[in-house]
């Protein structure tokens, strides 16, 4: 049992990294070569005032930013929460096909990582810590700066 604790602490690992390869590959594949993925732009596309390959880069911009904020652990609930209703959008223009499952089925794992408090292993879980750090450093200088506002921590 204690075996299968430990690997709870690496499940949002896991998670992100699995989640964020398939986001930057796709992502990376559609800044290098866009016109392989004209094809797949739903007919609405045309309602907006940019070319195909214009709107193929975009997407392929915010796919490889967001996922290598995934891979980092950096922004993570907010990035997994914008990759996920982003490909739940996909899946749905996409409809009930093959590719539509599995995008549907990334999608809800994408959704079930923004559902993660701060998880070891991730900037997000540095970060706090050194802001926790830094919070716990600023109340200490002002109970030495100002002892009358903290008479709990002088009393004798």
């Amino acid at each position: 049992m204690k075996i299968i604790e430990q690997l709870e602490t690496y499940a949002p690992l896991i998670l992100r990294v699995g989640l964020a390869s398939v986001f930057l590959y796709f992502g990376v594949s559609q800044l290098i070569r866009p016109e392989a993925f004209v094809g797949w732009l739903p007919a609405e596309a045309g309602l907006v005032p940019l070319t195909p390959r214009t709107l193929i880069v975009l997407n392929g911009a915010f796919e490889t930013l967001f996922g290598t904020f995934l891979v980092l652990g950096l922004f993570t609930r907010i990035s997994a929460f914008l990759l996920g209703g982003h490909l739940l959008m996909i899946t749905f223009s996409i409809g009930l096909t093959e590719i539509g499952v599995r995008d549907f089925g990334l999608s809800i794992a994408t959704l079930a990582l923004a559902c993660f408090k701060v998880a070891p292993l991730s900037l997000d879980a540095f970060f706090e810590k050194q802001l926790a750090g830094e919070r716990m450093r600023t109340t200490s200088e002002s109970q030495e700066e100002y002892p009358e506002e903290y008479p709990e921590q002088h009393q004798s």
